[in-house]
Order: structure tokens, then C-alpha cells, then sequence
């Protein structure tokens, strides 16, 4: 279904350049000067160059992985092969608490996976609300699902045993964690080493990451980059919108872009999504502020999909009412969140949503409970 999903990607893509007079050229680049780029076909035959008044680089990222892990597609998997698995293993380890491997986590524990996730640091994605990621771990961990938080991985070992191919991991504490099958899952690094970035007068970080500014321009003027390429957040989304506005930037087109309300989604399972600020913030820049919240088992929708853990939190501020930031976990929360999107865009304060009226029976009615919370907790 994946590949399916992934072909047909392309092919939409691929049509909509086309059917918009741009050239395709399949082929590896590397840069030859700031304005040259050789291009190689995939069976090493064809070579060409092409010069370019702009160049954007937008080439993505590939799963990290280290000459000291057995990375072998069979016991040991990067995150790129783990859904080429020949079957569901009865226990799987994932090094790497970050936005993949806690996807992931959530998926196989689902599936009634005994899942231990390992990872070196004592929280898991801190960009994500505390409240929120406190309700993911309790799900995890009231599935199948066991945290090893603040434990560093020293090694990866396969071995085999009476029940068949195994794999031990040992922590620098001293445990050892014996799982049928391993996920390597700590982080991406910029697909960069290949450029030559240095003929262009462009080097890439530790983790091949790409330098840009707030209109995504390199250190050298005339080439962009877009994408996971530049790091964070390394969303398909934002992904897409960064590379509008390079494009806009380069040829001086005039265009808008709001990175500071870009929605976040981690498509665990339960959802997660956010936009705007989060409570540590907004406390660290010391905002007034208070939150209203609404549970899906006070909304009719969540009692009929059966989600009565869900939850919409959202910040207001004290004083003047605005809308600070949304933040969602339960259903369909990557489509919920933009609702919020739309009213902190327009500067709108909790009485929009106590003044609209939503469907019934929906989840958007839960930003109307929320705003009513809201109001009950301030007592105005």
C-alpha cells in the first residue's frame, strides 16, 4: 500500500511539472563552479553540464546510520527498510526517541509489538507540549510499549539462540535488551556528501545540513535550499512551502510565508499536532496566559469513534484574549489543527470560537468546549 501511495506521488508530481513547461532530467548532480553542475546519468554513461542562474538545492536526507551498528535489512533495519519486514516479529527495539522512532513505536506496540524504545536523552520531542507528550507516553506505555529513556546504546549484537535469530543490545548502564528485530533510528543526514559543495563555495555541517537564511538563501547568493536538507522541522509540508518561497525569493516574485505557523504533525498513533506556541514558551517569555481544554469523550464524534482520550488544548492569552497556540493528540488531529491555524493567522481571541457555530456530531466542536473551559477558568 506504501509504495502504491508513493508511486502515485510521483506520477501527480511528475504531471503537474510537465503540464507546467518544466524539464525533468533524471540524473546525479555535483557542482562543478556556483553556477555549473555535472550531471550523471544513473548507468555512469551520459555526462552533461548545465548552468544555472539560481541553483536550489532541496535533495532531502537518508536514515543515519553507523559502521559499528550490523545494519543488515534482515535483524537490524534503518528506518527507510523496517516495512519491508517478511513478518511481524513478537518483540522490536528501536534506538532513537525522535519524531520516526516514536512513530514507529507507536505503530508496531499497535500491533501488538512488544516495543522497547531507547534513547539517550531523558524527553522525548521537546518541541512538542509537556502535557501532550505526557499523554503519548501513557499510551505507549499502557500498550505494548517500554521506555528506556537516558540510556546510551554501546552495542548491537546479533546472535542466535533456541528460538531462532536474535539481537542484544547493551546500554552503557549495564542492562542488556535481547529483541527479535532492531530499528536504527537516530536521526537523517543531509543527502549532501555527493555535491561537492565546496566547488560551489558551500560546505554542509556534522549531519550534512545546509546553512540558509529567513528567505532560505545560502552563504552563497545566488543558490537556495529548501527541505530537509536545512533541518528543522523536516516536514513534508514545510518542506514544499520552503521551497515556494526560495523559488519566489530567487526570481523576485513577491510572496508571503508565516514559518512561525507552520502546524506540526507526528503521525503517531494517537495523532499529534500543534501550531503557535506551547505552554514552556510561553512561560519562559514570561506571557500571561491560560488554557482551555476539551476532551474527546465530552464530544459526541469522539464517543462515536470510540476516542475517549483524545484532547484540544488551547492558549489564550490573559489579557488580550488572542489566540497563542493549539495544541491536539487523539483522531484526527493533523486535520483538526487547522482550524487554529486559520484564527492565530488573523489575530482572532477565544470569543471566535465561543460566537461560531460547528457541525454536530464533529471533533471542531471541541474547540468550542475548549473556549468555554477557557472562559470558566479566567471566570469572565
Amino acid at each position: 500500500r506504501t509504495s502504491h501511495v508513493m508511486d502515485n506521488e510521483m506520477d501527480v508530481t511528475r504531471h503537474q511539472m510537465l503540464r507546467n513547461g518544466v524539464t525533468l532530467i533524471t540524473a546525479e548532480a555535483t557542482f562543478v563552479d556556483s553556477h555549473t553542475l555535472r550531471l550523471t546519468t544513473s548507468n555512469g554513461h551520459g555526462v552533461r553540464t548545465i548552468k544555472a542562474a539560481h541553483v536550489l538545492i532541496a535533495t532531502g536526507t537518508t536514515a543515519t546510520s553507523s559502521e559499528n551498528v550490523p545494519i543488515d535489512g534482515a535483524r537490524v533495519f534503518l528506518s527507510d527498510h523496517i516495512l519491508g519486514l517478511d513478518r511481524l516479529p513478537r518483540t522490536l527495539s528501536i534506538v532513537g526517541a525522535g519524531v520516526i522512532g516514536v512513530e514507529y513505536a507507536s505503530i508496531f506496540a499497535t500491533l501488538g509489538i512488544r516495543v522497547t524504545l531507547i534513547d539517550q536523552h531523558t524527553t522525548m520531542l521537546p518541541f512538542i507540549d509537556s502535557e501532550i507528550m505526557a499523554s503519548l507516553i501513557y499510551h505507549l506505555r499502557s500498550g505494548r510499549g517500554t521506555l528506556r529513556l537516558g540510556e546510551k546504546v554501546t552495542a548491537i549484537k546479533p546472535f542466535d539462540n533456541d528460538r531462532g535469530e536474535h539481537i542484544r543490545i547493551e546500554l552503557a548502564s549495564g542492562k542488556r535488551i535481547v529483541t527479535e528485530k532492531a530499528l536504527y533510528s537516530i536521526g537523517r543526514t543531509g543527502a549532501t556528501t555527493e555535491l561537492d559543495l565546496a566547488a560551489a563555495g558551500l560546505e554542509a555541517n556534522s549531519r550534512g545540513r545546509i546553512a540558509v537564511d529567513s528567505n532560505y538563501r545560502t552563504g552563497v547568493q545566488h543558490i537556495f535550499a529548501a527541505g530537509d536538507v536545512i533541518g528543522f522541522p523536516s516536514l513534508a509540508s514545510t518542506s514544499s512551502e520552503q521551497g515556494r518561497v526560495a523559488a519566489c525569493n530567487a526570481f523576485g516574485v513577491e510572496s508571503q510565508s508565516v514559518p512561525q505557523l507552520f502546524p506540526f504533525g507526528v503521525y503517531t498513533i494517537p495523532e499529534i499536532s500543534m501550531v503557535g506556541k506551547n505552554e514552556e514558551e510561553l512561560t519562559e517569555a514570561g506571557v500571561p496566559y491560560e488554557i482551555g481544554k476539551a476532551h474527546y469523550r465530552e464530544i459526541a464524534r469522539g464517543q462515536i469513534l470510540g476516542d475517549r482520550t483524545g484532547l484540544l488544548k488551547l492558549i489564550f492569552h490573559l489579557e488580550t484574549r488572542k489566540l497563542l497556540g493549539v495544541h491536539i493528540i487523539g483522531e484526527g488531529a493533523t486535520e483538526l489543527v487547522h482550524i487554529g491555524q486559520a484564527v492565530l493567522a488573523y489575530n482572532g481571541t477565544v470569543d471566535y470560537f465561543i460566537g461560531t457555530v460547528f457541525n454536530y456530531p464533529t471533533l471542531a466542536e471541541a474547540y468550542k468546549t475548549a473556549a468555554f473551559d477557557w472562559i470558566n477558568r479566567v471566570g469572565v
